[in-house]
């Protein structure tokens, strides 16, 4: 079984590996942003793990999970679930994958996402295609 601390930084380099985001430390906890918006909350300490993220279509199905509850705060009626484990409890950590880019694709602005989902070598030859005629034309 990994430990708690391998499984975070797991998860938090997946986090990172998205577009624009950056980690932040408010309140001694991990934040995972893309352009400024929080889009995951981490911890790891004390022998526990938790994560905070955003849902949009599976939030209520999330909540079905032992280890899962509404974000304090307020913020679990806006979607924002906690899964927190301790322990010998193994987390999921295909789930918790999933979780962070259902997160990520919930808080990030439309125009990054579709920039995200675009292959890059198509976008570039059809920019190319398109200034091509327009510079010979002149």
């Amino acid at each position: 079984m990994q430990s708690f601390e391998k499984i975070f930084n797991a998860l938090k380099a997946l986090a990172l590996g998205y577009p624009e985001t950056r980690e932040d430390h408010p309140w001694g906890d991990t934040a995972i942003k893309v352009r400024g918006k929080a889009f995951v909350f981490m911890y790891c300490g004390e022998g526990k793990l938790s994560m905070s993220v955003k849902l949009t279509d599976r939030h209520e199905f999330a909540l079905q999970y032992p280890f899962v509850s509404p974000t304090r705060y307020g913020l679990g009626k806006s979607g924002w679930i906690t899964a927190t484990f301790s322990g010998q409890d193994k987390p999921p950590t295909d789930i918790l994958a999933a979780w962070i880019d259902d997160s990520f694709r919930a808080i990030a602005p439309k125009k990054l996402l579709t920039e995200k989902l675009a292959p890059a070598p198509a976008a570039s030859k059809k920019k190319k295609a398109k200034r091509k005629p327009t510079k010979s034309g002149k």
